[in-house]
């Protein structure tokens, strides 16, 4: 069992309140009814165990939960080689380059490309 608890009756939402796709998602949740937790990373960090979680339950290495075109991306880091470890910590101290949102119910986990994506889960 991992650290990130979950349930099939709620759906955990890690998000980034800047992020108007996350606005518009929880919007679009509320509306719904959809019974809903919500995780922002600008105001909760994030372990290291939690992030390498999701991108597991993603199908994903934790470097690609990391948005290279945004600017603080961009502007701080440039590409590179990193190790998992380096994209923990840069995650960690710069939230706001995670892509998020990242939606998940029970065994399922999804990264939300457009608000509605949330009724997949």
């Amino acid at each position: 069992m991992g650290e990130i608890a979950t349930s099939d009756r709620q759906i955990t939402l890690y998000y980034s309140s800047k992020s108007t796709r996350a606005k518009q998602t929880l919007v679009y949740t509320k509306a719904e009814g959809l019974p809903i937790q919500e995780i922002d990373i600008l105001k909760t960090k994030l372990t290291g165990t939690q992030i390498v979680e999701l991108a597991d339950r993603l199908k994903i290495k934790v470097a690609d939960l990391v948005n290279q075109e945004h600017p603080a991306y961009s502007s701080n880091f440039g590409h590179h080689d990193f190790s998992t470890n380096d994209w923990i910590k840069m995650i960690q101290h710069n939230p706001e380059i995670m892509k998020q949102p990242i939606a998940l119910r029970g065994d399922i986990t999804i990264l939300i490309e457009t608000p509605t994506d949330i009724i997949k889960i």
